[in-house]
């Protein structure tokens, strides 16, 4: 049962407990009293519904614990901050990249720790070994490093992986997490040497080889979606009878490609979070729907199931600014959603006539730095796009 306390109730409730702290001569007696017996009441908006915390509430000792040596540290990140002029919030790509190096946990549990970040400065409260760490990152970020770089991201396809019968020798593999990926550095020179066999094969395709500018520690997506309408269900109206609407629904079909690269302090290595995700809508498999008929009766109508094929990439690496980073991410989905013939050319489009399901391809990624962007030529309409990512700091 709901119970109302009236203004007055509360009041007296108080004033009684005054008087008793009063009768034992301990003002401060009275205040604890207070603080630890009567509940926390929120008034709602008209004032008359009052309700109670189940939780107990303390000030606390009123100081930041330090039984571990936490020491408070401030930053200066406004020489970086200010040359970022294509995201309101620059400093979040400084916050993003700390909890990637030191990992989410070690700021939400013991001992306690502060991380906050405004336009001009980070705030820091840690133990000095974590400190250390953190000035690592923010050093790479103001330094003339942190300027804009110019990097290229070739996404390509081939039809069949056996390319790499005669490609191993000019790639030397590194690390990889990811189930099913594989990674590989190579020179620029032998980068080119790559591309120049690929491009003879008839199942290669070019996707996407764009020159972007980035700034250091932001981050850039490269997308190519395309809407795909289907009838997903059957709603039953109720306004009429008997009668129904079909429910349409949308999924975008494509890839889509986020990089967030951070240059070393010596501008000797990169660090980069590359996040990739493949969606592609294989066929819609149709379904027959009974619903009622203004005849009577049923009659049948058709729905859409969709069969969809995915493919997921979130990783970080790490590799020398003079070598090429090529990813290859297996036999997945069409990344551009094209439904490929035995050739490796794309199927036209024939209404009426139902699209077979997409061969499956070799999807590779090269990137590659081509060092500064001349600040003359940087126009901040055209450099990375900032997307806020939907997660924080765990890669």
């Amino acid at each position: 049962m709901l119970m109302r306390i009236s203004p007055t109730a509360t009041w007296m409730a108080i004033v009684v407990g005054f008087l008793t702290a009063q009768a034992g001569g301990d003002d401060g007696d009275w205040r604890r009293a207070t603080e630890r017996e009567a509940p926390i009441r929120t008034a709602m908006n008209d004032g008359a519904s009052i309700h109670s915390t189940v939780t107990q509430v303390d000030r606390g000792s009123g100081t930041l614990p330090n039984d571990q040596g936490q020491v408070w540290r401030e930053y200066d990140i406004s020489p970086y901050t200010s040359r970022v002029t294509s995201t309101e919030r620059p400093e979040q790509a400084v916050v993003d990249w700390i909890l990637r190096e030191t990992g989410t946990e070690v700021w939400f549990s013991q001992p306690l720790g502060i991380l906050s970040a405004s336009r001009d400065r980070l705030q820091v409260y840690h133990t000095p070994e974590m400190q250390r760490l953190v000035l690592d990152i923010v050093d790479r970020f103001v330094s003339s490093q942190a300027d804009a770089h110019t990097f290229q991201l070739r996404l390509v396809s081939v039809g069949n992986p056996n390319w790499r019968t005669a490609a191993l020798p000019l790639l030397r593999p590194v690390d990889v997490q990811a189930p099913g990926v594989e990674a590989w550095l190579l020179s620029k020179e032998n980068a080119a040497v790559l591309i120049g066999q690929l491009r003879k094969r008839t199942d290669f395709r070019e996707l996407n080889s764009p020159s972007m500018v980035v700034h250091n520690g932001q981050s850039h997506t490269l997308s190519n979606l395309t809407p795909k309408n289907y009838i997903r269900s059957v709603r039953m109206r109720q306004d009429v009878w008997p009668g129904h609407d079909m429910e349409m629904s949308q999924m975008q079909e494509g890839y889509s490609l986020q990089f967030s690269p951070l240059i070393s302090l010596d501008g000797n290595s990169i660090d980069a979070v590359i996040k990739c995700q493949i969606d592609q809508i294989e066929k819609l498999v149709p379904v027959a729907v009974d619903v009622p008929s203004m005849a009577g009766g049923m009659q049948r109508v058709q729905i859409q199931v969709p069969q969809v094929v995915s493919w997921r990439l979130h990783e970080r690496f790490r590799w020398p600014t003079n070598q090429v980073l090529l990813l290859g991410c297996g036999v997945v989905a069409t990344p551009t959603g094209e439904r490929m013939g035995p050739l490796g050319l794309p199927i036209p489009t024939i209404p009426g006539v139902p699209m077979p399901t997409s061969a499956r391809v070799d999807a590779l990624l090269f990137v590659e730095s081509k060092g500064k962007a001349d600040r003359s030529r940087v126009d901040p309409s055209r450099t990375a796009s900032e997307a806020t990512p939907g997660y924080h700091g765990r890669y």
